[in-house]
């Protein structure tokens, strides 16, 4: 390959994955993360936001993940989440419910809605509480016991990924995720041969090669990095933000305690005062000579 492509940079993962020239690809990689959960393997998908080269090369502002329907017309989607936000749990959310309310239109009842299935692909460790790579959330009450079976949402974070050996499809994608920018078609390891990961890396050659796809992929790439930039920038005047408020808080904290230490002394002169004043009216009552 003339150049290492990131399978992780969305105009390649759309390519990957939402384009009809890689419809089997899509069937395979969601029988591989969601096979426990099917009531039968996928065999045929529609991509209801197909991948369309000259849309993305136009507008590098307009890649999004991955919808599709399979012949059930079960829903499905497929994201791509390179860095981590304190509001990505809500987005993750609302993007579920919103594809899972699409499929009622004026007048429809609610017993035709079928389970929605969201997928994303983490860069970033999003649960900081443990180092399991996979999240499953579903519909459960404590005791497990589901509300409806109607999908849910599944969080792979790569960061977190790690295999000495490749068992499952499932560990084969995310490695082909994880460290697909390390790969060269001429060398490819043994996990790799299986015909879905050597068509999968046609993708990857295809932006390699093609001077026009490379450059749309730098292009995105660059602007990734942009956007990376800048909320590394916003999280560092936030942190300084945080940090002068905790100062002023703790010279607040300072100043109460030098009043109130203040006061306190202030209160004690007024009633060693009172108290002389009160010996002296004693001894005067009593006709001792103040003098």
């Amino acid at each position: 390959m003339k150049h290492r492509i990131d399978p992780k940079i969305d105009c390649v993962f759309k390519a990957l994955l939402g384009s009809e020239e890689n419809r089997n690809l899509l069937v395979h990689f969601l029988n591989a993360i969601l096979a426990s959960d099917l009531a039968a393997p996928i065999t045929t998908v529609e991509i209801l936001n197909p991948y369309n080269e000259r849309e993305f090369l136009d507008d590098k502002l307009s890649v999004v993940g991955v919808k599709a329907r399979d012949s059930r017309d079960e829903m499905y989607q497929i994201e791509i989440q390179l860095r981590g936000y304190r509001h990505l749990p809500a987005r993750i959310l609302y993007n579920w419910a919103d594809i899972y309310s699409q499929q009622l239109q004026s007048g429809h009842d609610c017993h035709l809605l079928k389970p929605t299935y969201a997928i994303w692909l983490l860069g970033d460790n999003l649960i900081q509480t443990d180092s399991d790579y996979l999240h499953v959330y579903q519909f459960r009450d404590e005791q497990g016991r589901r509300l409806v079976d109607h999908g849910g949402v599944w969080l792979l974070e790569l960061e977190k990924f790690s295999a000495q050996s490749i068992k499952n499809e499932q560990q084969r994608w995310l490695q082909f995720f994880k460290d697909g920018e390390q790969l060269d078609d001429a060398t490819l390891p043994d996990w790799m041969t299986t015909p879905e990961m050597r068509q999968a890396m046609s993708t990857l050659r295809k932006f390699s090669e093609k001077e026009r796809d490379y450059h749309a992929y730098q292009a995105r790439q660059n602007f990734i990095r942009e956007q990376n930039t800048m909320q590394w920038e916003l999280e560092q005047v936030l942190q300084t933000m945080k940090e002068k408020d905790e100062a002023l808080k703790e010279k607040d904290e300072a100043l109460k305690e030098k009043d109130e230490a203040l006061g306190t002394a202030l209160m004690e002169r007024e009633k060693a005062l009172s108290e002389i004043e009160r010996l002296k009216a004693l001894l005067a009552n009593s006709g001792a000579d103040l003098h």
